[in-house]
């Protein structure tokens, strides 16, 4: 039978792991953070960029850490208490456990956690930028993607909105018009909510982006303003 105090322990150990399992990312989202991971203990570039999947797969990403962390410093308190029943029954399974090489590599990844932590939550290291269009759903993902991001106090404050309609003056394109006065709102709305954001505004391109020559005329525009051309539409706040 266990006492009182074993079986809060084991209450304890058995919550945190329901906690762990439950924000356990995707196969990507926990190779992403393996590379995270690595790139941290070797530091052999001076910028890093991921390029994040949707919303709700990159949310699930970065809870990783916190969620991992408060795992294995609840492990190591525990593991004075469980240690010994551990070893027991690895010795009961003829399996050649060290316990204290086990707990010493859990006490060197939780580091490892730590410090990639601490380094998400360093807006001098590490800033998110959204992207996003200006549509109602995108909008919204984007909203949500900020209020988490806050929640882990990662810096924020770009946002890239893409794939941006400007018509010609003179166009008899009723669908092109309709839908430049669509992005036209949502990007008002955009404007209103994130006053204090870097806004960066990206045009529908006529092409699609291929080879390192596009790519660099494409991340122009990134640090430089796009300006349309007179003849196109550009009734968008400012």
């Amino acid at each position: 039978m266990l006492d009182q105090s074993e079986q809060q322990g084991g209450g304890a150990m058995g919550a945190m792991m329901q906690d762990l399992a439950f924000a356990i990312p995707g196969v990507d989202e926990a190779m992403g953070f393996a590379e995270v991971m690595k790139q941290v203990k070797t530091m052999e570039y001076s910028v890093i960029i991921f390029d994040t999947a949707p919303t709700g797969h990159t949310l699930r990403f970065l809870s990783f850490p916190s969620v991992l962390e408060k795992a294995l410093a609840k492990i190591s308190q525990l593991s004075g208490r469980f240690g010994p029943m551990f070893q027991q029954m690895s010795g009961m399974m003829g399996l050649n456990a060290n316990q204290e090489d086990m707990f010493g590599k859990l006490e060197g990844m939780r580091a490892i956690i730590t410090e990639v932590n601490n380094q998400f939550k360093d807006p001098e290291k590490t800033t998110f930028i959204c992207v996003c269009i200006s549509e109602f759903l995108s909008l919204y993902e984007t909203e949500r993607m900020i209020q988490e991001l806050t929640t882990y106090q990662i810096d924020t404050h770009n946002i890239v909105v893409n794939q941006l309609l400007f018509p010609r003056k003179d166009s008899n394109c009723e669908q092109c018009l309709v839908r430049h006065k669509m992005q036209r709102k949502y990007l008002d709305q955009i404007y209103d909510l994130y006053e204090d954001f870097h806004i960066v505004l990206m045009p529908l391109l006529t092409k699609e982006i291929r080879g390192t020559q596009d790519i660099k005329e494409f991340s122009e525009m990134l640090v430089k303003p796009y300006v349309p051309p007179d003849d196109l539409l550009m009734d968008v706040s400012q």
